[in-house]
C-alpha cells in the first residue's frame, strides 16, 4: 500500500548536487571545476555579452547603414477613389480628424494629401493640406469644395525670415 512516507522519487529522478571546492576526493577539488588560472577562474571573472576575447566584435564589424529620422512627417495619401467608397452618412466632410473618428484612415498622420487617381461622382467638402491639380478638378466638378489647411510649422519659419530682412 502506498503512503506518504513510502513516496520516492524513479530512479535516476534525482541527482547529488555537486559541491564545489570540498577536496580532491569530492572531484571538484581545489579549482571547483573552474579549470587553472586566467579571467574566468576568478571571483567575478566573467566577459561582457558580446565580448570575443580582444577581437574586434560583430556588432562594430558589421557597417552601419541608414538614418532613423526622428522629426518625420506622416501623410495620409487618398485617392479620389477612394472617397467615392466612403457613407456619405458615416461622413459629413473629408479631413484628417474626421476619418480618424469614423476609422477609415488607421493610424496616426499628421497631413492629409489627396491625389487625382480615380473617378468622383459624390459632392465631397475636402479639408486637406495638399491637394492634387487633377483632385481638384474631380472634386469640383463633381460640386464638391476644397479648402487647403496650412501645412503645420512652414508659417513660422516664414514670419522669421521676415524679421530677419527687417533688421
Amino acid at each position: 500500500m502506498l503512503t506518504l512516507n513510502t513516496i520516492k522519487a524513479q530512479r535516476g529522478a534525482t541527482h547529488k548536487r555537486k559541491r564545489l571546492g570540498r577536496g580532491s576526493g569530492s572531484g571538484h577539488g581545489p579549482t571547483a571545476g573552474k579549470g587553472d588560472k586566467g579571467q574566468l577562474q576568478r571571483s567575478g571573472g566573467s566577459v561582457r555579452p558580446g565580448f570575443e576575447g580582444g577581437q574586434m566584435p560583430l556588432y562594430r564589424r558589421i557597417p552601419k547603414r541608414g538614418f532613423t529620422n526622428f522629426a518625420r512627417r506622416d501623410i495620409a495619401i487618398l485617392n479620389v477613389g477612394d472617397l467615392e467608397k466612403f457613407d456619405s452618412k458615416l461622413v459629413k466632410e473629408i479631413s484628417l480628424e474626421t476619418l480618424t473618428a469614423a476609422n477609415l484612415i488607421k493610424g496616426r498622420y499628421d497631413r492629409l494629401t489627396i491625389l487625382g487617381t480615380g473617378e468622383l461622382k459624390k459632392a465631397w467638402s475636402v479639408k486637406a493640406h495638399k491637394v492634387s491639380p487633377s483632385a481638384e478638378e474631380k472634386i469640383k466638378k463633381a460640386g464638391g469644395s476644397i479648402e487647403l489647411l496650412p501645412i503645420p510649422g512652414k508659417a513660422k519659419k516664414k514670419s522669421a525670415e521676415k524679421s530677419k530682412s527687417a533688421q
